[in-house]
């Protein structure tokens, strides 16, 4: 079931309700600039299976309002967006999937609305207040920062290509994102490219998470007193937060498990689907089965 969700005067948002009533729901917050069409079908069946699964676009994506030029937020505001999205749907508390971005806003709903969460699971991201989640997206000189052939694709964002160049483009930023353990599929990512397009109806993408103001975000220190049940995922191929950023992370936040789905990096193959699946699945039953017995 579709929805659309107004945020603020300015901002409404599309989301999609799948899976049973009944049971425990899971809120899917996917990384900046992208769309809830980032979420693979397939993964997003598996969790369906067992779960009430919440999909929706970010501002400035898919088919939410884009007006961040004339109405610009704060990433913070996004995390905000995240409760809004669960008051819309009348659900108190759902577990939380954050990936990249997303992992950096699940992370403010476990400082600032931990009773809306259950659980939340992080992957291919970094602990508040470092790497590109710090208030600066400059990374300290501890934690190794994004891969250099990244930040050289990055400065052409917003270079002038036509609808060809343009997926050729983002079909070589799949590439890199990907990683070398997995073999890498072109047409995979071209197809995943192209679904995103027309469910947004256009391929314009205005990168505005990447304007949008970072400050609020140097909160590192406050994850130590979390007592969610979290689950860190390492990506160990991830080329934008690479090891040791989970570690780091896992070891920020005090109730956190670290686990590994070996040959993940920064973008969801189908190769990948499956175990990682599995490893949020069975988090997920876990803190369920803690929040009936507690």
């Amino acid at each position: 079931m579709e929805h659309t969700v107004r945020v603020d005067g300015h901002y409404e948002l599309w989301a999609e309700d799948i899976g049973a009533s009944g049971t425990s729901a899971v809120l899917l917050v996917m990384g900046a600039n992208a769309s809830a069409m980032g979420w693979p079908e397939a993964f997003v069946d598996r969790l369906a299976a067992r779960h009430r699964v919440i999909r929706y676009d970010h501002r400035d994506t898919g088919r939410s309002t884009r007006a961040f030029a004339e109405h610009p937020y704060a990433l913070r505001d996004l995390a905000q967006d995240a409760v809004t999205v669960l008051d819309a749907l009348d659900i108190d508390r759902a577990h939380v999937v954050g990936m990249s971005m997303g992992g950096t806003l699940a992370q403010l709903l476990l400082l600032d609305h931990p009773d809306r969460l259950l659980s939340a699971t992080l992957f291919a991201t970094s602990a508040l207040g470092a790497g590109l989640a710090g208030p600066t997206g400059v990374g300290q000189p501890e934690l190794p920062g994004p891969d250099p052939r990244l930040l050289q694709l990055w400065s052409h964002l917003a270079d002038p290509r036509s609808p060809k160049e343009e997926l050729e483009w983002r079909v070589e930023h799949w590439r890199i994102l990907h990683g070398t353990a997995m073999p890498f599929d072109p047409d995979e990512f071209r197809r995943l490219e192209e679904r995103a397009t027309a469910h947004a109806g256009t391929m314009t993408n205005p990168a505005a998470h990447a304007l949008a103001d970072q400050s609020g975000l140097d909160r590192g220190g406050e994850l130590a007193g979390v007592t969610v049940p979290v689950l860190v995922v390492e990506a160990p191929e991830d080329p934008v937060n690479p090891p040791p950023h989970a570690q780091h992370l896992a070891a920020a936040i005090g109730s956190a498990r670290l686990c590994t789905v070996p040959g993940l990096g920064h973008a969801l193959p189908d190769a990948a689907l499956t175990p990682l699946a599995d490893v949020i699945l069975e988090h997920l039953a876990a803190a369920d089965q803690q929040e009936h017995s507690g």
